[in-house]
């Protein structure tokens, strides 16, 4: 049997494990904190715009698991906000238990507050083992980094506002170590605006039972709300800051936008808590995570690796990349989509298999197409991906790969012959 190693048990690195699983490799997920999902368990965001046909290409391809979790969990559907149409909110404080059941289902082996630091190189191009903090040396077949791109910590504190303190609880648990870098290759870092490096990530959540009755119940109804700023309060630089694009819109500098996700999910990078205390409803406002969310938010985009269609490190036989690690995406089903198709391959390489690239007629093959062409070009630092909103969602309805219609959209995946395709019996795949 081959030996799959996932570095790194956000959205991507779950959705990795479950593909290599599946297609029989022995998978070890090696997670740095003691949770999966990473920002997943404060993002809460699902099926807004492009993502509902993405979601759906993912669920006819065969990689339906995680959107079935979510949809479960989602308290509001078919939610439209400013920017965004019929969107799904899930619990962030339920959607972890869940989606480490379904891994532990499939026999992965889960190494909780195992932060990986260094490689061990076969040769030039092959990894042969990974490195823990404790100096214990873990051996596989293939591997797959999924370790996101945000910190450590110093880079929140040089190109932000300082440590926020958030999810990912890099003072608890260890800084972010890029293996791609380890293995001798070089990462990429975006640019802001302002030519700085890196991207604040996109929100704060707030304690939901901390804000006004009446705000609370307009979140329980209608899944979020909108609030008019006083002048004073509006800052629309904040909008060039953030990692989220979709989310650059006026109507997110002149209002505060809540987000009914469990907590309440305010859609800013950040927001003076004195300041916000003045505004009607949010009297009694805290913040939760990034507790620091009145100063700033972490920073992300610091480590991006370059990979070709299979989802595999340029330069490296046995290194597969998913989620922010392969590219300037956002969202976790662009996660989920990267993941999949890296534990799919990776699992397929090891075991001597032919591997899969996706085609540019379905949204997710044309998203990793494009967004790897897009890197060479001269703004290619300065651009983020996403199904959700920005140049690439525009891209998808000017080539008309966005629906939102579910067995159109089948229709297109078993054209292109690959209907549940990651889950064909293993005679099946030539």
């Amino acid at each position: 049997m081959c030996k799959a190693i996932v570095i790194g048990g956000g959205w991507a690195g779950a959705a990795a494990a479950v593909r290599a699983a599946k297609r029989g490799a022995e998978v070890v997920l090696c997670e740095k904190t003691d949770m999966l999902l990473g920002l997943g368990n404060v993002g809460g965001i699902m099926r807004n715009n492009g993502r509902f046909t993405a979601a759906e290409e993912n669920i006819a391809l065969g990689a339906g698991e995680m959107f079935e979790i979510t949809d479960s969990l989602s308290t509001h559907r078919n939610v439209n906000f400013p920017g965004h149409d019929h969107a799904s909110f899930y619990d962030v404080a339920m959607v972890e238990p869940e989606v480490r059941r379904l891994v532990k289902k499939l026999g992965v082996e889960l190494r909780f507050i195992t932060r990986i630091i260094d490689v061990r190189l076969e040769n030039e191009s092959r990894v042969r083992a990974v490195v823990t903090a404790d100096g214990e040396v873990i051996e596989g077949d293939v591997f797959i980094e999924t370790t996101g791109s945000t910190g450590p910590m110093g880079n929140c504190m040089r190109y932000g506002n300082g440590c926020s303190m958030c999810v990912l609880r890099c003072p608890a648990f260890g800084p972010r170590v890029s293996i791609t870098e380890r293995a001798g290759l070089k990462d990429l870092s975006a640019c802001k605006a302002d030519g700085t490096r890196g991207a604040f990530s996109g929100s704060c959540k707030l304690e939901k039972r901390t804000l006004s009755k009446k705000l609370q119940r307009k979140l329980d109804k209608d899944g979020f709300a909108v609030i008019p700023l006083p002048e004073k309060f509006i800052n629309r630089d904040k909008l060039k800051k953030k990692v989220c694009r979709q989310y650059a819109l006026d109507s997110y500098a002149e209002n505060i936008i809540l987000i009914d996700t469990g907590h309440a999910k305010l859609m800013t990078p950040y927001f003076n808590l004195e300041d916000l205390r003045q505004i009607e409803g949010f009297e009694n406002v805290r913040f939760a995570d990034p507790y620091a969310g009145g100063k700033g938010n972490s920073i992300r985009y610091m480590s991006v690796g370059k990979r070709d269609g299979y989802m595999r490190a340029d330069g490296m036989e046995n290194l597969f990349l998913g989620g922010e690690k392969s590219g300037f995406f956002i969202g976790h089903t662009e996660a989920i989509s990267t993941g999949s198709l890296a534990g799919y391959n990776a699992a397929e390489y090891a075991c001597g298999r032919s591997m899969l690239e996706l085609p540019e007629s379905l949204a997710i093959g044309d998203l990793l197409k494009f967004s790897r062409k897009a890197l060479e070009e001269e703004n290619g630092l300065d651009r983020r991906f996403t199904f959700a909103g920005g140049e690439y969602f525009e891209r998808m309805k000017q080539r008309g790969l966005y629906s939102i219609e579910p067995e159109k959209i089948r229709n297109k995946v078993a054209f292109e012959g690959l209907e549940n395709v990651y889950n064909r019996d293993l005679s099946v795949i030539k």
